[in-house]
């Protein structure tokens, strides 16, 4: 897949595109990015996504990191799986925000060669969001481009969307987000060196950096897949601030004991799946109450991880 971080030079001489944030890069939005990759590959042309980082809400300050749903790295192997061909990460700021419809779409005939526009329903692009449907359409006869709207994909009677993923995660509701997102709740990050207290107790763990800006789920312990070099291995996971032994931690801690694994990985990349919580966090009166509990934890993981292989 290609990638661009501007509309200002061509890039494409001719296309298919869709335009839009795609954070998550849920059934919804598969849904219209894999029509858009058939449709031009059956005509002959390229695919292409125009999407921006940051995201418009964070970009105009209406709400704060954590808040993303996939970095912007994890999106793009997300579409490049989907059959997308190009890429256009544009940087959000007050400046594009106030470019109109019809001078952006004249960008993307400029840069991409825009023969065909797919969207979702309720789309709008533009300042104001002046560009919705009903005037994209309109634009396109002038512009010469056609206009597809897609049909929203639903999960239990609900239009799947990035905001309801983000809900359910912050409610640590991992089952329900894994059926909007069509996959499990990933991070990634490289493992780095922490307080070695688990070490200390006998359950060494790997202590994970994920992007500060992605949300994580709630406090609490989780069953996990944990991938290192394509190589998939159970886990349990905790997310927290590690009460039994701190007063008041500055931010949470992603800490994963991965089972039947004995390696030296500190600075390896890895990727760690949540299938779903097990408890939340609690702070215990001893070491010794704990460490019995984290190994109740590992026996729900292994049965948890055993009917999800």
């Amino acid at each position: 897949m290609q990638q661009f971080s501007s509309l200002d030079t061509p890039c494409l001489l001719a296309s298919w595109v869709a335009v839009g944030v795609f954070d998550g890069v849920h059934r919804g939005h598969q849904a219209l990015l894999t029509h858009l990759a058939a449709g031009a590959h059956a005509a002959g042309l390229p695919a292409a996504v125009v999407t921006f980082h940051p995201h418009p809400a964070v970009a105009l300050g209406k709400v704060q990191p954590p808040f993303y749903l996939t970095s912007p790295q994890q999106r793009a192997e997300q579409l490049s799986s989907l059959g997308i061909d190009a890429l256009v990460t544009l940087p959000f700021n007050a400046s594009l925000a106030q470019v109109e419809a019809e001078a952006f779409m004249r960008q993307l005939i400029r840069a991409l060669g825009l023969r065909r526009l797919l969207v979702g329903e309720g789309f709008a692009l533009g300042r104001g969001r002046q560009g919705d449907i009903p005037t994209l359409q309109k634009l396109g006869e002038t512009l010469r481009y056609s206009l597809e709207v897609v049909q929203p994909q639903q999960s239990a009677d609900e239009i799947i969307s990035s905001s309801r993923a983000r809900a359910l995660l912050t409610q640590g509701d991992l089952p329900q987000v894994a059926a909007l997102l069509g996959r499990p709740y990933r991070i990634a990050g490289p493992v780095v060196h922490g307080d070695g207290r688990g070490r200390t107790l006998g359950i060494p763990t790997a202590n994970i950096a994920p992007w500060p800006e992605q949300l994580l789920p709630p406090a609490g312990v989780y069953a996990t897949w944990f991938t290192l070099k394509n190589q998939r291995y159970p886990s349990v996971t905790n997310i927290g601030y590690r009460p039994t032994f701190l007063a008041q931690a500055p931010s949470p801690r992603v800490e994963t004991l991965v089972f039947d694994f004995e390696r030296d990985i500190y600075g390896d990349d890895v990727e760690l799946d949540f299938i779903t919580r097990l408890r939340p966090e609690q702070r215990f009166p001893s070491p010794a109450e704990l460490i019995a509990q984290i190994q109740r934890d590992i026996q729900n993981a292994r049965e948890t991880l055993s009917h999800d292989s």
